[in-house]
């Protein structure tokens, strides 16, 4: 077993974040973690490299060009109440 354990503040400090976005993600149950004794938050190797995975953002194709919009492409709409006045 290769697993190395962090607390928070370690864990932050590797992750480049605050010590309280992982506790307060941890304590939401939005991170996983562990508990030892009485709710002492520890992170493992693998916990961080899950919260990275969960953080991450990844990119959203763009749909293809509506036909009934022409080819004007330089359209652009902001807000739901845009794209929804659009699409009717």
């Amino acid at each position: 077993m290769n697993l190395e354990f962090f607390e928070p503040a370690e864990a932050a400090a590797l992750m480049r974040c605050t010590e309280g976005w992982l506790r307060d993600g941890a304590a939401a149950g939005r991170f996983p973690h562990a508990c030892w004794g009485k709710g002492k938050i520890v992170f493992t190797s693998e916990h961080i490299a899950e919260i990275a995975r969960l953080s991450e953002i990844l990119p959203v194709a763009r749909p293809a060009a509506d036909s009934r919009q022409g080819n004007n492409t330089s359209t652009r709409l902001i807000g739901a109440r845009a794209r929804n006045r659009v699409a009717s």
